[in-house]
């Protein structure tokens, strides 16, 4: 007969990713870009490398 191993908090469980549900990256030009922000909240962010849509303040507790 064996002992039965302890389990920690270190022991992940191998079918906890299987629910993790990204929605995939939308790629937009900028013109598409300044047209699908809609709120006054929201800017698109240009850099050399990238385009980006984000909010306006960033922290949770000021948009509220």
């Amino acid at each position: 007969m064996c002992k039965d191993e302890k389990l920690t908090n270190n022991v992940h469980s191998s079918g906890a990713d299987d629910a993790l549900n990204l929605t995939p990256l939308r790629r937009m030009p900028l013109e598409d870009a300044r047209e699908y922000i809609g709120d006054d909240d929201e800017l698109v962010e240009i850099t050399p490398s990238s385009i980006r849509l984000r909010k306006k303040v960033l922290e949770p507790g000021m948009r509220k």
